[in-house]
């Protein structure tokens, strides 16, 4: 009676397990053999451009099969030339993903007309790490503080009208009363920083990882005053820097601060086309969760200052986005005044 009990145990384990070994080996067959591809939404040379190619080359090991990744840049229109490739053209079998920049989930509700998708309908897969954006002002300008810039216009060089550093130059202008005025034309973040040392324009926002990789000691040596920083969270590093969060008062302006900071929560994100089988999304989602913790991964990003300090789920980011869609409408339509659309 016993050994039949026994017996009996067993094969319900059995069948029990059947199907997830049938679903992993299903899973190995598919990718064994095959390419992929990363379709990156910037151009070569870029740190998206470095952290795709880190990733490809160590994902391989963590995923079914050991498919082989090639990287596919496709730069324009800010990164939504890719985002509406991967929407509505690249493959849905679970052979194609991307990393885009981090506002690109959002430009649909900032009403851009070129992004032709549903930010909500990607299989988010998972980033390396959140953002922590920092303003910071030369040396030599003659204020050292919010209240200063509140009491005294300064200079901030930016790319256009409609990019990332002037939208932030406009957040902060409306959330902390900052007075700033936008100078346009520098093709980038380095022209811009070699325009303080110039001394032609004052400030600029920028993000904590890029300055640490581009400008490692312009914090330590003081080539800079940071005046605030803004984000998802506060940056250990820079404790005697201000918050802005924790500086506004106002609770509107308080949800502009934390709906605006969703690109920075996003961090470097990676994402799917939609309508993916669900099993090779969650193979996605496990493999680059892997590569992230793997030591030779973590070790390559370190050599070039690539931020992988919070790692975030797939499931964690579309939360991000899901939550800012669901803010109210004025503060959706105070986020598009702001970021000029």
């Amino acid at each position: 009676m016993r050994a039949a009990i026994c017996a009996f145990a067993l094969s319900c384990l059995a069948a029990g397990l059947a199907p997830k070994a049938a679903a992993a080996d299903a899973l190995e067959e598919f990718y064994r053999g095959k390419t992929m591809s990363l379709v990156v939404s910037s151009a070569t040379g870029g740190g998206y451009d470095a952290l795709s190619r880190i990733v490809a080359k160590h994902m391989v090991r963590h995923l079914p099969g050991a498919p082989n990744i090639v990287v596919r840049n496709m730069p324009g229109a800010g990164g939504v030339i890719a985002t509406n490739h991967l929407y509505n053209v690249a493959s849905r079998d679970g052979l194609t993903f991307g990393q885009l920049q981090n506002t690109l989930p959002f430009e649909p509700l900032l009403g851009n007309k070129e992004a032709m998708y549903d930010s909500s309908k990607f299989n988010w897969l998972g980033s390396p790490s959140i953002e922590t954006g920092l303003f910071v002002v030369r040396a030599k300008a003659p204020v050292s503080t919010i209240a200063d810039i509140q009491n005294r216009e300064i200079s901030v060089g930016t790319p256009g009208l409609n990019s990332t550093p002037s939208f932030n130059t406009r957040l902060l202008a409306e959330a902390l009363d900052m007075k700033l005025r936008i100078v346009l034309g520098y093709p980038g973040q380095n022209e811009v920083f070699l325009a303080m040392e110039r001394g032609e324009v004052d400030a600029f926002p920028t993000f904590y990882s890029s300055i640490m990789s581009t400008r490692p000691t312009w914090i330590t040596d003081k080539t800079v005053k940071t005046i605030v920083q803004f984000g998802p969270i506060a940056e250990p590093d820079l404790k005697d820097v201000p918050f802005a969060a924790d500086v506004v008062t106002d609770p509107e302006k308080l949800r502009l601060l934390k709906a605006a900071a969703a690109p920075l929560a996003l961090g470097r994100p990676f994402t799917a086309p939609p309508d993916v089988p669900r099993d090779r999304v969650a193979a996605l989602r496990k493999a680059l969760t892997a590569t992230f913790a793997d030591p030779e991964c973590m070790e390559d990003m370190r050599k070039l200052n690539l931020p992988l300090n919070q790692p975030r789920t797939g499931e964690q980011l579309q939360e991000v986005i899901a939550e800012v869609w669901r803010m109210p409408q004025e503060t959706k339509d105070r986020l598009r005044k702001l970021s000029g659309m």
